[in-house]
């Protein structure tokens, strides 16, 4: 099973890239299962039901998301009606929606995608390394193939949690900081890891946010309202596949389509 997983949509860029390359990326790649993290694709914080809903019908099988899930009130009520799009398992049970979804490939393949949030540096909710037993001693055997996307702000964290779950998973992919790292690996009891994938959207900014308005930030420390940035657009991704009998991967790579210059 092939599965691209598309990092941290940011904005209207972010969007606009995936709508104009997306699909040719799929099927270029023959891929099976594609997944993205859309938790800033609402000018940057949020996501609202028109944009999930735009996003879904760009062939991304299942939204996963993090902490600025519930930045866009009206998207509380919008997880009931649609499973595929995901918030943290490890927020309360009392929270709007799930953290996991069970379905199957376009080729019938069954699979099954995990969302859980970090602690370190981030706000205090329920462990993910828990919720995650929890999940997984739940879930039907017959499902070999595991995605999980860890969003997670400690580099440490996200490490650990893969060893944790070596074994026990298809694959782990960091997401949060918006910054892609170069430890793509297969783990040694064959879960594919990578600390984070990086965003898509634009990379001449601050993670993602207009460096003019950040920088002023760092240096006075007087709060200012952050505007998506626009130049140098590029989609980061990670491609996976995964032995679909066993559900240990066999191979993870990193890929990045810069799109433009400004």
């Amino acid at each position: 099973m092939k599965i691209l997983f598309v990092g941290d949509i940011v904005g209207r860029p972010g969007r606009d890239a995936l709508k104009n390359h997306l699909a040719n990326i799929l099927e270029e790649r023959a891929i099976d299962l594609c997944i993205a993290n859309a938790e800033n694709t609402a000018s940057g914080n949020g996501i609202t039901p028109r944009l999930a809903e735009e996003l879904l019908s760009l062939q991304i099988d299942v939204l996963t998301s993090g902490n600025h899930i519930w930045d866009k009130k009206e998207v509380l009520n919008y997880f009931d009606l649609e499973p595929r799009l995901l918030r943290p398992a490890n927020y309360p049970p009392s929270a709007p929606g799930r953290g996991m979804f069970v379905g199957k490939t376009r080729n019938g393949k069954p699979f099954a995608v995990i969302n859980l949030q970090g602690r370190v540096f981030m706000p205090a909710i329920d462990c993910p390394f828990r919720i995650a037993e929890s999940l997984l001693r739940d879930l039907n055997q017959e499902i070999r193939t595991i995605f999980v996307d860890f969003h997670a702000e400690a580099t440490a964290e996200k490490q650990a949690f893969g060893w944790y779950f070596d074994g026990k998973v298809s694959a782990i992919v960091g997401t949060h900081t918006h910054v892609p790292t170069a430890d793509e690996q297969i783990l040694p009891l064959g879960t594919a890891y990578i600390t984070d994938v990086g965003m898509t959207g634009p990379h001449d900014s601050v993670i993602g946010v207009n460096k003019e308005i950040i920088q002023p930030k760092f240096i006075n420390q007087i709060p200012a309202k952050f505007e998506t940035a626009t130049g140098d657009v590029r989609i980061n991704a990670v491609e996976l596949e995964v032995d679909a009998d066993t559900g240990l991967a066999r191979s993870i790579r990193r890929f990045c389509l810069k799109l433009s210059e400004n």
